[in-house]
């Protein structure tokens, strides 16, 4: 998964930032995460962070240029306005933005099948981890899925014939990632897959009240190379490989986390988003390598 890169093309300084992003500290246990409020006495995320300062530069000038797309850098920024412009009606969500959003990731995809699994509001003002309906933006490196627990899902939202056969050609996991305003603060970074290597994926629980998850969390890797879209609107959205089953060179995932902008100001309006994960299924003759 790691490669030897050149220096971003066509981007400097003047369109970089310098900020913390919060890394899985080295030697810890398996880090734990609860998706509601733990038992008392029990953190709501154990594993220690450590902050490191990074470069994170703007990928604008890239993704004009054709030089970013999912299934090489492993994220991918794409023009759509929704139809939907009041995003606080779940029923809304799932009768206009979850059909939408399944027509837009077979577009631009190809996949002949896209399985919408969960969909996610957070807010920054407002969210919180106790709320279900309504998240804060997570600021550690991550990724939603693991090798093991991408397959998992197929199993979980499959009956067991379509599965097995699903199974045996490629697939993959996508988060369709939108502001529900334009971004002033707590932006998304996301790393290029190319320049993370197997040894910074650390396996990390993600516990529901009915099963336990897996996800990764990351170590820090001075090879790796940040990037963001600074003032993201609501009529574009960002896609996030979450797990790709192919193993050809293709990027099967990549790591993200909302981080301080220096650059935002002081009263900066909160950060809305919604961000939803889909199962992505190709034809017969896209066999898992």
């Amino acid at each position: 998964m790691s490669t030897v890169l050149p220096d971003p093309v066509a981007i400097s300084r003047k369109s970089a930032v310098e900020a913390e992003l919060n890394y899985l500290a080295p030697g810890v246990a398996r880090p734990v995460s609860y998706t509601f409020e733990p038992p008392e006495g029990t953190p709501w995320s154990s594993g220690a962070l450590e902050a490191r300062r990074v470069t994170i530069h703007n990928a604008r000038p890239l993704a004009e240029a054709g030089q970013i797309s999912l299934d090489r850098n492993g994220f991918q920024l794409v023009s759509h306005r929704s139809a939907l412009s009041d995003f606080s009606e779940e029923s809304l969500i799932r009768l206009v933005y979850r059909p939408e959003a399944e027509a837009l990731l077979r577009e631009l995809t190809g996949a002949e099948k896209v399985v919408i699994f969960d969909h996610t509001l957070r807010d920054s003002a407002n969210g919180s981890r106790a709320n279900s309906a309504l998240r804060e933006p997570v600021r550690r490196v991550h990724n939603d899925q693991t090798f093991v627990s991408g397959p998992r899902r197929v199993r979980d939202h499959l009956d067991a014939e379509e599965a097995q056969q699903r199974l045996q050609h490629r697939f993959a996991i996508v988060n369709l990632w939108r502001p529900l305003d334009v971004v002033e603060q707590l932006p998304l970074a996301l790393c290029d897959a190319r320049s993370i290597a197997p040894g910074d994926l650390v396996p990390s629980d993600l516990v529901y009240r009915d099963k336990t998850g897996e996800t990764y969390s990351f170590l820090a890797n001075p090879q790796h190379r940040w990037f963001y879209f600074p003032r993201l609107r609501p009529d574009e959205a960002l896609l996030l490989k979450i797990y790709d089953s192919l193993e050809d060179g293709t990027a099967r995932l990549t790591a993200h986390t909302a981080f301080e902008d220096p650059a935002s100001a002081p009263d900066a309006a909160p950060r809305r988003s919604i961000e939803l994960r889909a199962l992505l299924f190709w034809p017969a003759d896209k066999a898992v390598h």
